[in-house]
């Protein structure tokens, strides 16, 4: 039952008591009004109550409440007013009352029905407690490993049973809420499903384990199941023996083909997977064809998200080494306005991915012809913090000395204003912006714009 039935019941009930001591005291007025003296003096009121709610796996609520008066007068006057209400699958109301006497009885009645009104005032504040069970699931946080924003072992439900039980008075004394505190879990949620994994998702597996988990990703269907075997395998690939065990099992295209899902959470977990993975020089040659995919995923998933951060993660390890850097050439205008529109963590995410580049000399005539916004020179500011300033000033130490090196210096008329070779080599604006980094208060920061200095 609802709270708004149950204090509707409850304000019911208050009613009819009420109503039927009202009318007793104008039944019962005329017929003692002679001869009949109260004494008020001596009144005592009792009140009672009890709410015990309990909570299991069905939503099942009872809640009680009771309400006593009694008036005590002459050897004469007597009145009794009781009213209970019990609230489960039916609800039943009954209400008892006793006279004997009236005189000084309206007065009392409506001190009575003052009580009882605040009796179901302060019921229906307090409702029904109903027992509730979150739907949604989380993965407690576990083992922790490169590129895995989760770990822990089998999920656990998001939020309390609310309830437990409910304080009340008794006798003087106060029963406190007993409820169970919710389970810290990750910031990532997984979605509603049987849960049934034989592994938790932080166990180091064998060959044999391994390939089970193969299985059961490349034969289930579910969102859930799929993100606990992604999140297991790319745990398991943060260890270099597992890192062969997978790919020698045939475990790399199965992870690839789920980055082709629309779920953009399955699509974070598997880029996760992969790039533990690709740390293996071995695998990199597996994933490579995939690259391109990643890539353009990257740029036009939304920006700042998991998914972006997780494919520019896999982009930069495996650009790591200069071999398969040419296939994402393309894409250098897309990096360097990703870098001006992104937040913090992608600008130095998306830093070190070029900066990557930028020590390939083969990569440089390329780099350097791509046409970048002019707003990038703001992240020469000293207001940006050590990591910032370190990777910007790096790029900007790597193209300078791959343009004296390569020769393109007298290749100028060959790039447009809009490129990043008239930005960082013949606008001067650069070198304004660093030559004001000079004195800068972090000794680390001012010892590398020294060292770009010296090479101008």
């Amino acid at each position: 039952m609802g709270r708004t039935r149950e204090a509707g019941c409850v304000a019911a009930g208050v009613v009819i008591g009420a109503g039927a001591c009202y009318c007793v005291y104008r039944l019962t007025w005329g017929r003692d009004e002679s001869g009949k003296i109260w004494n008020d003096d001596n009144e005592d009121e009792e009140e009672e109550s009890s709410d015990i709610a309990e909570t299991g796996k069905g939503a099942k609520a009872n809640a009680g409440a009771g309400a006593g008066a009694r008036v005590q007068g002459d050897s004469k006057a007597k009145a009794e007013v009781g009213v209970e209400l019990k609230s489960g699958p039916d609800v039943k109301a009954e209400a008892h009352l006793k006279a004997q006497s009236g005189g000084g009885l309206e007065a009392k009645a409506k001190a009575l029905f003052s009580i009882l009104k605040e009796q179901a005032s302060a019921r229906a504040g307090r409702g029904a407690r109903l027992s509730t069970i979150s739907g949604t699931r989380m993965l407690a946080p576990g083992l922790p490993c490169p590129g895995i924003r989760g770990g822990g072992c089998h999920p656990v439900r998001n939020g309390a049973r609310a309830g437990g039980r409910a304080s009340s008075k008794s006798k003087g004394r106060t029963r406190g809420k007993s409820t169970r505190t919710p389970t810290t879990t990750t910031s990532w949620s997984v979605r509603r499903g049987k849960f049934n994994f034989p592994y938790k998702i932080d166990d180091v597996l064998g060959t044999n384990d391994l390939q089970k988990v193969l299985n059961i990703l490349e034969r289930s269907n579910d969102p859930f199941t799929q993100e606990v075997a992604l999140v297991t395998l790319g745990n398991n690939a943060a260890y270099s023996f597992n890192q062969n065990a997978i790919r020698e099992l045939g475990g790399l295209p199965i992870i690839a083909k789920l980055i082709k899902t629309k779920d953009p959470i399955i699509r974070e977990k598997a880029y996760n997977a992969l790039n533990n993975l690709s740390v293996n020089v071995e695998n990199q040659g597996k994933i490579k064809t995939y690259i391109i995919q990643v890539c353009d995923d990257t740029m036009i998933c939304r920006l700042d998200s998991a998914v972006q951060m997780a494919g520019l993660r896999l982009l930069t390890n495996m650009t790591v080494t200069n071999h398969y850097q040419h296939l994402l050439s393309y894409s250098f205008p897309d990096l360097f306005a990703l870098l001006f529109l992104g937040n913090y963590f992608t600008k130095v995410q998306i830093m070190k991915l070029i900066i990557n580049f930028t020590e390939n000399p083969a990569m440089t005539r390329e780099l350097v012809s791509c046409k970048v916004p002019s707003e990038l020179i703001s992240l020469f500011n000293k207001e940006w913090d050590r990591e910032i300033l370190l990777n910007i000033l790096t790029l900007f130490e790597n193209i300078n000395d791959n343009i004296k090196n390569e020769g393109l210096a007298s290749s100028r008329k060959e790039f447009s204003r809009s490129s990043l070779f008239f930005l960082f080599k013949e606008s001067g604006v650069c070198v304004k912006k660093i030559k004001a980094l000079a004195n800068h208060s972090d000794l680390v920061v001012k010892v590398k714009v020294l060292k770009v200095l010296t090479k101008l």
